[in-house]
């Protein structure tokens, strides 16, 4: 009998441990980062995947990058406009993609070229700043996956 308690006491305490383990906060990571080649010297796109498998929502709060500045801009029924923030839902995912949310640079520094990194800061309400490599792809380069 006292080793069946001990056991279910054991197995509740890890149970508890692992629950809040898992779901507290908001715990962000970034894939299927690429720019396009730039077709401009003043303007480029970003595109990403944002996934929060914490138990908090979470929200992209601003972007920054030595090649110029970023702004962060969401599009509804075709039309595009700058927002201050973006959500990242709890258990989910913000997906920045060609034809729907994106980066967008402006005023750029340097034009970058297929096959280069540009460097970004992503700043989040609760997850505070993840920095990424974003691959330059070609301008016409489509995902497989992950958009």
């Amino acid at each position: 009998m006292r080793r069946t308690t001990v056991t279910a006491a054991l197995l509740t305490g890890a149970l508890v441990l692992t629950g809040c383990g898992s779901d507290s906060g908001a715990d962000v990571s970034v894939s299927a980062a690429y720019m396009p080649q730039p077709l401009s010297d003043s303007m480029a796109a970003g595109f990403l995947t944002i996934a929060n498998k914490g138990g908090t929502d979470d929200e992209l709060t601003s972007v920054t990058s030595d090649i110029g500045e970023v702004t962060v801009h969401e599009t509804v029924d075709s039309a595009m406009r700058e927002v201050r923030e973006l959500p990242v839902p709890a258990h989910g995912e913000l997906v920045l993609e060609s034809g729907g949310n994106h980066l967008m640079f402006e005023n750029l520094t340097r034009r970058p070229k297929q096959g280069e990194t540009v460097s970004v800061e992503l700043r989040f309400a609760d997850s505070g700043t993840v920095t990424v490599r974003m691959p330059v792809k070609s301008a016409t380069y489509t995902p497989d996956s992950g958009h």
